[in-house]
């Protein structure tokens, strides 16, 4: 846990630099502003989804018929759960932009900042990133399927919602993090050593990724926490290997 902590911490003192701090803000930014421009087009269409969708749930419907201003209280329940499934695609869109594009550019400022004594040994490319991010989105969304009818079972939707969360971020950022300084052997040895960690940064990203406003913050400050991370791990590999020769 000693290192996930200093993970985050080292990650809140890289936020003031400037350069770091815009590619925090941006990505969410961008994947908000795209999943409003998507919203507004099809915002009639959606809503008139989840209506019949709602018609389907009598216990529901009988729910809401209690208040006094029913009408009302189902409009306003069928907007908030569209917002609500907005949330998830929002953070998505930015990690996706944050593990091809911003996570990179972070990773060279880091470098040179944080760990200037690490040999660059380029395991990764930018094609590399590219495919992982994809090979991540496919799998996550593939697993989302496969388990779905677990989601029947009473609160199992919220754990299985967080654990591929989990899973789509460190697979999608332990490459990035890695692929400037380790070579394929060195990150495969982190990646080995590390799952558990890797997935309980991930599990935290994937709460924060429910929490209006914080979820578009949430892709890079966490993509940070992998870069110093699994940077910090390589640094003691080496080390280890060192005393060994």
């Amino acid at each position: 846990m000693s290192g996930i902590s200093i993970a985050f911490g080292r990650a809140l003192q890289s936020l003031t630099q400037p350069a770091i701090f815009w590619h925090l803000l941006w990505p969410g930014l961008l994947a908000f502003a795209l999943w409003l421009v998507i919203a507004g087009l099809f915002w009639d269409e959606l809503t008139a989804l989840l209506m019949r969708q709602f018609d389907t749930m009598p216990w529901l419907e009988d729910f809401l018929g209690r208040w006094e201003f029913a009408a009302l209280a189902t409009a306003l329940f069928i907007k908030l759960l569209l917002w609500f499934l907005l949330l998830p695609l929002i953070y998505i869109t930015a990690m996706m932009i944050v593990a091809i594009i911003a996570l990179p550019l972070m990773l060279e400022r880091v470098a040179v900042t944080d760990y200037a004594d690490l040999v660059q040994r380029r395991g990764g490319s930018f094609e590399g990133t590219v495919w992982n991010a994809l090979a991540a989105l496919l799998f996550y969304f593939l697993g989302l399927i496969v388990t779905l009818p677990l989601w029947l079972i009473p609160g199992m939707g919220l754990i299985l919602s967080l654990f591929w969360l989990a899973y789509l971020n460190q697979r999608a950022y332990r490459y990035d993090a890695l692929a400037l300084h380790a070579d394929s052997a060195e990150r495969e040895s982190i990646i080995t050593r590390e799952k558990s960690k890797l997935y309980l940064i991930g599990f935290g990203a994937g709460v924060l990724g429910f929490v209006p406003l914080v979820n578009f913050l949430a892709p890079a400050f966490v993509g940070l926490a992998y870069v110093h991370f699994c940077l910090e791990k390589l640094r003691h590999l080496r080390y280890a290997e060192s005393g060994k020769s």
